[in-house]
């Protein structure tokens, strides 16, 4: 199947600073991918190579199986939504929606028809001889997506468009922009800062670091079995624990982790055959601590309780453990108070384990 964005060994580079060293990706047709990574690394401007909004210094971006690395955006076949409204404030939404239309010449019943079309789509057509100034911040970042969607073209393109909206609508937006990608079927490529955003919204991630895909699978298969130790800390909150140690295997018996007094017997890590020995990092999430562990029959985290957040239909309890501060997930009303002695157990099979270069064993 031809993709619908491919960017073939892309290199971009101010100088002697080099923000994205040799990136290659296939995007599938209707597939809703999302760059996701901290600030800094690259994302943005992977975005703006792709939208033809950024030089590159070498490689290929490929749309629709045309070769528009040197192309103008408007002939790229693209819609864009950036992070600010950029709504033109003297215009109605209606005039909003269909400037770049006019622009490009489109007939008058051509460019009724796909405004009606859009606004309909985005629940905006009690709204279309408002101007921006008399809209919500969720109402303002409709238009700007409308704005894209009168293009009707195959990949539209979308630029932390969330990040200026309070937690309540963007959790609305959110669903929001699922939908749309449900009913429309476009490919759909998504900046963000923000991993909520990236696991609710995306078919894949590509996580990025330094100009550097660390992996690039379904949001189940990153937050499971992250490819790394980078992508197992800045996926999920709180974050996964993390333990050093190191992994011994004895003749004829199953390899254990050793880490500050723990022995634990890896013969149920479930991923990949642990072969070999040495320094080792064990990561576990804090769901994977059952609170009964004494009588589980699993291996056992004991500590004291430091702080309890309850969460509403969850809790995370903060322990001290050794010299270190891990957190369980509990589900429910949680009893548990500061100073409790506690002993969850872990559930190795659920488990991660990374070796000595940070990558997953």
């Amino acid at each position: 199947m031809q993709s619908a964005v491919s960017v073939k060994d892309l290199k971009i580079a101010y100088g002697d600073h080099t923000v994205i060293e040799k990136m290659s990706i296939d995007i599938a047709p209707r597939e809703f991918l999302v760059l996701l990574g901290p600030s800094g690394c690259g994302k943005s401007t992977l975005l703006n190579a792709i939208a033809g909004l950024q030089d590159i210094t070498s490689g290929e971006v490929w749309i629709s199986g045309k070769n528009v690395s040197w192309e103008e955006p408007k002939d790229r076949g693209i819609g864009m939504v950036f992070q600010s409204y950029a709504l033109y404030p003297r215009m109605s939404v209606r005039k909003n929606l269909s400037f770049g239309l006019r622009v490009a010449g489109l007939p008058k019943a051509e460019i009724e028809a796909r405004v009606a079309r859009t606004a309909a789509l985005l629940q905006l057509d009690k709204l279309l001889e408002r101007r921006p100034a008399e809209l919500s911040g969720g109402q303002r970042q409709r238009v700007a997506i409308g704005r894209a969607l009168v293009r009707e073209v195959d990949v539209f393109l979308f630029d932390e468009p969330l990040s200026n909206l309070d937690a309540k609508l963007r959790n609305e937006l959110r669903v929001e922009i699922k939908k749309l990608h449900q009913r429309l079927g476009n490919t759909m490529i998504y900046v963000t800062h923000d991993q909520v955003e990236a696991l609710t919204l995306a078919d894949r991630i590509a996580i990025i670091r330094d100009g550097v895909i660390q992996q690039l699978a379904s949001p189940a298969e990153i937050y499971r079995r992250p490819a790394n130790l980078f992508v197992a800390g800045f996926i999920g909150a709180p974050a996964m624990n993390f333990i050093e140690g190191r992994i011994e295997r004895s003749d004829g018996a199953a390899p254990v982790f050793l880490g500050n007094g723990l022995t634990i017997d890896l013969s149920s890590y479930s991923f990949r055959a642990v072969a070999a020995e040495g320094p080792a990092t064990l990561g576990f999430r804090p769901e994977h601590l059952v609170l009964d562990g004494p009588t589980s029959g699993l291996p056992t985290i004991p500590g004291r309780v430091a702080v309890v957040e309850p969460m509403g239909s969850d809790a995370v309890v903060w322990f001290d453990w050794a010299d270190q501060s891990l957190s369980l997930r509990l589900m429910g009303d949680v009893t548990l108070e500061p100073g409790d002695a506690l002993a969850p157990g872990l559930d190795i099979a659920k488990a991660s384990l990374f070796g000595a270069d940070g990558s997953r064993l």
